[in-house]
């Protein structure tokens, strides 16, 4: 092709661009304010029905790794190893993170293998069963946990333990029947047990009674199975005078990327005696699996919204292409080429998915996800969000225009190839 050629091939672009805009305005403003309006609105809706329905399901697994993360596992969270029974040289390791520069808080936690007791003092024989359920009891400094979990917001009934606390627990909501009122075999819950009663922990050989001061309702699980205590109480019950710990939870500075941390942890040798993970590192799997398998029914119902908004579309340009099928045959017989005017009814089609995805997106970042953001919506196990990342948001922009400028071209395309004289006349 020669540069003269390619020359006018450009100008004749830029002449159909113009006039095909031209024509696109025209037809814009000349129609109906309330039908524009209903076709906008409409776009804007099927932009929602992308984005927030798959939002809201991400969502919903996002708010369990969130709490997961702000009320268990903190930034990092240390373990023991599978052959160990604690977390050697703890002491020593805990001193050495609170000097590094990137932490606001450690919490240590001593935790064993025990089981609570309700119905000791009621029973009238004592050959009757005593109501006994697993836990894990986990004995805590108040003032180290509160900085790292704000454990005490989740003190649904009662009070949370104070440092001095002689003889006190806290207890796990999934301990207690009135809040799992779940009937299966072998689940062990206790009823009639509330903020005051007397409860006695068996641990060790050990048994002793303890008042329950709190219950603590907080959706991770690891919470709502466990016992809490004072610490001091719980060392010389499980021989730990030597202060080393099982699990150590370390909240960072905002900002600061988790996987830094850890690897300045593991660089002194704690990977030898201790399993150090980010908070993302310690997500058990499944909600990964269920985060990924939401995002795809997100997108699969999204999907359904895409075709109906094309559909629409379709319609309003085949019905207005087709009620100005004169109007499109007298353009044909004074020489506009027929690019010209499919053109223009496609940037129409573009026009209102435009308008109605910028009014969508408004709604979605200036009303939608900060609400959320700060009214959680209350699940059974999680508070769920709605999760739009500007990415994701731009590639169903992207689907939703492409969609558009099909179900735009193709009714100009059909009402454009008829026979001008008969479009003319109406025939």
């Amino acid at each position: 092709m020669t540069k003269f050629k390619r020359l006018k091939r450009f100008r004749y672009f830029l002449t159909a661009i113009t006039i095909g805009w031209f024509l696109a305005f025209r037809q814009v403003k000349r129609s109906s304010h309330w039908s524009t309006v209903l076709i906008i609105v409409v776009m804007a809706l099927t932009f929602l029905n992308l984005v927030v329905v798959s939002g809201i399901l991400v969502g919903l697994i996002q708010g369990s790794e969130n709490t997961f993360r702000a009320r268990y596992t903190g930034d990092i969270i240390i373990s023991t190893l599978k052959q160990k029974n604690y977390i050697e040289h703890s002491p020593e390791l805990i001193a050495l993170i609170k000097t590094l520069p990137w932490t606001i808080g450690v919490t240590a936690r001593y935790m064993e293998g025990g089981s609570i007791e309700a119905n000791y003092q009621t029973r009238i024989n004592e050959r009757d069963p005593i109501e006994s359920a697993g836990a894990i009891i986990t004995g805590i400094n108040p003032a180290d946990e509160e900085v790292v979990t704000g454990i005490s917001n989740l003190v649904t009934e009662g009070q949370y333990l104070a440092p001095s606390d002689y003889d006190q627990i806290v207890i796990g909501y999934q301990l207690l029947r009135k809040y799992l009122p779940i009937d299966s075999p072998g689940l062990q819950l206790l009823d009639n047990v509330g903020v005051g009663s007397k409860v006695r922990l068996v641990l060790n050989d050990n048994t002793r009674e303890y008042t329950v001061k709190g219950i603590i309702h907080g959706k991770v699980d690891e919470i709502g199975r466990r016992v809490f205590m004072v610490d001091s109480q719980l060392r010389p019950i499980i021989g730990r005078g030597d202060y080393n710990v099982d699990e150590i939870s370390v909240r960072l500075k905002p900002g600061v990327d988790p996987n830094i941390v850890k690897q300045a942890i593991l660089a002194t040798g704690a990977g030898e005696w201790a399993k150090v993970q980010t908070w993302v590192d310690a997500q058990p799997k499944f909600l990964k699996d269920i985060k990924d398998t939401f995002a795809l029914l997100g997108n699969m119902i999204g999907s359904i919204g895409l075709v109906v908004a094309s559909i629409t579309i379709f319609i309003v340009i085949f019905i207005n292409a087709i009620t100005r099928r004169k109007y499109i045959g007298i353009l044909k017989g004074i020489g506009i080429d027929a690019v010209v005017i499919e053109f223009a009814y496609v940037i129409q089609s573009l026009f209102y998915a435009s308008v109605g995805t910028l009014l969508g997106a408004v709604i979605l970042f200036g009303v939608l996800q900060p609400y959320l953001a700060a009214h959680p919506i209350d699940f059974p196990f999680s508070d769920g969000i709605l999760v739009a990342t500007v990415n994701g948001t731009l590639l169903r922009v992207l689907a939703l225009m492409v969609a558009t400028l099909i179900a735009g071209y193709i009714p100009a395309r059909i009402v454009v190839k008829q026979n001008t004289l008969d479009a003319i006349l109406g025939r």
